[in-house]
């Protein structure tokens, strides 16, 4: 069987002129989205991510907004987590006991700090540094996830939290302190400005 011959054609100049004519309209409107409703969905995603592995590390108190969850108690260290990190995870300088500790405190302290924006960037680098540690100690061969834990946590740290933060809100109170009232609208606009990319 033979397939039908195509007849060759030859796009004009006029063709790529305008392809690349609109190839950078879609890119400057791309260019446009605002850094603050990213920067929201990130610390919510990655917040949900950590909260989550550390409520699988507690008994006694369960909360979960993603799935309406509320189960409220006095939240202890699970022993399934404590055999966790003495079977499986096996950390060569911590105690059992003192890992899952620092973890399920870790994974909730900052994951909730994260969901707020407050102290954003230094939040975002303990969880990487804890990234790290999975990657590198416990699941070595699950790059993929970690890789975009890591950008999004790096997204954070090199951008910051964004508009709708509790950092924002106390930088723009120093702000405004620091100004006096002739130039609380100038920052006002600045704020503004800055949301828009």
């Amino acid at each position: 069987m033979t397939l039908p011959r195509v007849k060759a054609t030859r796009t004009t100049p006029a063709f790529w002129s305008r392809a690349r004519g609109i190839a950078h309209a879609a890119n400057g409107m791309l260019a446009r989205i605002p850094h603050s409703p990213i920067a929201l969905l990130a610390r919510f995603s990655i917040a949900a991510v950590f909260w989550k592995s550390g409520q699988t590390k507690v008994e006694g108190f369960a909360l979960d907004i993603v799935e309406g969850v509320f189960e409220p108690g006095w939240p202890r260290l699970s022993d399934a987590a404590v055999a966790l990190f003495r079977d499986e995870y096996r950390l060569p300088w911590l105690a059992p006991e003192s890992a899952a500790s620092m973890a399920a405190l870790a994974e909730h302290g900052l994951a909730l700090l994260l969901l707020v924006g407050l102290a954003t960037r230094l939040s975002a680098l303990g969880l990487l540094a804890m990234t790290a540690v999975i990657q590198l100690f416990v699941y070595p061969g699950a790059y993929p996830t970690h890789g975009v834990w890591a950008t999004v946590l790096l997204l954070l740290i090199a951008r910051g939290p964004g508009t709708t933060s509790v950092d924002a809100m106390l930088a723009r109170r120093g702000q405004r302190a620091d100004a006096g009232p002739d130039t609380t609208l100038a920052i006002e606009d600045a704020d503004r400005r800055s949301d828009r990319g």
